[in-house]
C-alpha cells in the first residue's frame, strides 16, 4: 500500500490535474513574483541558500585536488539537473506566503511533514540518478575523445579542450548531450515538486502533469528552462556565490509558474 500511495497519492485512482495554456508574459510574471517573494525577507533566504555556493566551491576544490579537472564543468552543469530538489523548501515558503501564513525560514523544513513526502523522495532519487548518469556520460565522453589520463593542471586542461580538434568535439557533443539531459529533467519536473507539495497526487501523476505542461506550452516552458539554465550558469561564475541569490529567486518563481500552469483544484 505504501508503494501504491507513492504512485497515485492519497486517492485510489490516478489523478489528472488540469493543465492551463500560458504565454511568454506569464513566464516573466512568475519571475517577478518570485523576486517579490525573495525580497520579503532576503537576508534569511540568502543564509538558507549559502549551502549551495559552499557545496559548489567544495566540489571544485575536490575535483581539482583529486586531478579530476574535466569533471568541474559537468558538476557545475549538474546544478540544472538537481535544481528542482535544491529549491523544494522555497516552494513551501511561497506556498505559505500565498496562503497568508508565517514565512520564517524554518518553515522551509516543513516539507518533511508533507503527506506527499514519499513521492517527493522518489522523484528526488530519480533526479539524483540522472545526475549520476550525466557525470558518468561526461567522463566517458572525455575519456573516449582525450584519453584516460586527466590533465594535471588547469593550463593543460584548457590547452586540451580549446587547442585540439578532439577538444572542440568534446565541447560540441558535451553541450548537445547536456541539453538532452536538461530537457528530460525540465519535462519531468518543471512543476512536479510544487504540485506534490500542493496536492498529494503521487509521483506518476505529478511527473505526467509536468510532461503535459511542456507539451501544451512548449515555447513558454522551454523559455523558462533556458532562463533557469542561464541564471544558474551566471550564479556559478563568481565562485558559485551568485547561487545564494539565484536559487531562492528561481525557487519562488517556480511556485508561481506552477500556479499558472496547473488549474487550482476544484473543491465542493
Amino acid at each position: 500500500m505504501a508503494a501504491f500511495h507513492v504512485m497515485t497519492g492519497a486517492s485510489e485512482s490516478l489523478a489528472r490535474p488540469v493543465v492551463n495554456r500560458i504565454g511568454i508574459a506569464d513566464v516573466f510574471d512568475a519571475l517577478k513574483r518570485g523576486y517579490d517573494d525573495f525580497m520579503e525577507k532576503p537576508s534569511h533566504y540568502v543564509f538558507l541558500c549559502l549551502m549551495y555556493p559552499i557545496a559548489g566551491v567544495f566540489l571544485t576544490l575536490w575535483t581539482s585536488g583529486a586531478n579530476l579537472l574535466p569533471m568541474v564543468f559537468p558538476l557545475m552543469a549538474g546544478f540544472v539537473l538537481i535544481g528542482p530538489i535544491a529549491a523544494i523548501g522555497l516552494y513551501e515558503i511561497s506556498r505559505r506566503r500565498e496562503a497568508g501564513l508565517d514565512t520564517s525560514w524554518k518553515h522551509a523544513l516543513e516539507v518533511r511533514h508533507s503527506p506527499a513526502l514519499p513521492a517527493i523522495v522518489v522523484v528526488g532519487l530519480m533526479l539524483c540518478g540522472l545526475f549520476v548518469v550525466w557525470l558518468v556520460t561526461a567522463q566517458t565522453l572525455y575519456s573516449n575523445l582525450l584519453g584516460e589520463v586527466f590533465p594535471r593542471s588547469m593550463a593543460d586542461f584548457f590547452r586540451q579542450v580549446f587547442g585540439t580538434s578532439e577538444g572542440m568535439q568534446l565541447i560540441i557533443w558535451g553541450n548537445l548531450i547536456g541539453f538532452v539531459f536538461a530537457l528530460v529533467v525540465l519535462a519531468m519536473t518543471v512543476i512536479t515538486f510544487p504540485l506534490l507539495l500542493d496536492r498529494d497526487v503521487g509521483a506518476v501523476a505529478a511527473v505526467t502533469a509536468s510532461i503535459r505542461a511542456l507539451v501544451l506550452n512548449p515555447v513558454p516552458v522551454l523559455l523558462w528552462g533556458l532562463i533557469v539554465a542561464a541564471l544558474l550558469v551566471i550564479g556559478t561564475i563568481p565562485v558559485f556565490a551568485g547561487l545564494a541569490l539565484v536559487i531562492p529567486i528561481l525557487g519562488h518563481a517556480t511556485w508561481h509558474l506552477y500556479r499558472k500552469l496547473i488549474a487550482r483544484e476544484v473543491t465542493a
